[in-house]
């Protein structure tokens, strides 16, 4: 199965998936200057770059090239990496089921591109971290694997960004890893029906 990584900041979620040695094809970034593509170069995997400057507000025909460079390299799985773009409809038809993204919250609480701050001023005392498919509604997809992690007293959204961080850096490549062994996220999302229905007696 061959792993195509979106990442548009420093790439920090991509070197974990790299350090994994899980099999990445290329990396596609949506500018020019970030991070995750010199990680991908010393680490010897191809980028490409569909600078969305360049393309919106016109989203889909972005969303259109994103969906034309992973189909360069003969994409089978594709792995949202801190990729800060909504995508529309092309790359879930193109890649159905197979787009795979990590949001900080315990979804379905807390949609949305300002989750940890929600959390904070919700006054919750657990969030962490989902790892999802990602389907045209933003956040919404079928969950794979969650793992909370605790707000403490005298927290700030940038200290329960990095303990969220730091499960994230770890169950990501856990979900991909058993997703390319089984070669097929479908059966990750049976496994994880199969737990939420498991009950003593």
């Amino acid at each position: 199965m061959r792993i195509g990584v979106l990442a548009s900041g420093s790439g920090t979620n991509l070197q974990a998936i790299l350090d994994a040695d899980l099999p990445v094809v290329v990396v596609v970034a949506d500018r020019r200057r970030a991070g995750a593509l010199d990680r991908a170069e010393q680490a010897g995997v191809t980028t490409a770059v569909v600078d969305r400057s360049e393309y919106l507000p016109d989203r889909l025909a972005f969303t259109e090239a994103v969906v034309d460079a992973l189909g360069d390299h003969d994409v089978d799985l594709v792995a949202m990496a801190g990729f800060m773009t909504i995508l529309e409809k092309p790359i879930f038809d193109a890649f159905e089921g197979r787009v795979l993204n990590t949001h900080p919250s315990l979804l379905p609480a807390f949609r949305g591109a300002h989750a940890v701050e929600d959390a904070l001023e919700a006054g919750v005392r657990v969030t962490g971290c989902t790892i999802h498919v990602a389907i045209p509604e933003v956040d919404a997809g079928p969950i794979l694997a969650q793992e909370a992690v605790d707000i403490r007293d005298g927290d700030t959204a940038e200290s329960i960004h990095e303990r969220i961080k730091e499960v994230e850096r770890r169950l990501y490549p856990e979900v991909l890893a058993r997703v390319v062994a089984d070669g097929d996220v479908r059966v990750g999302e049976r496994n994880r029906d199969r737990r939420a229905g498991s009950g003593g007696s």
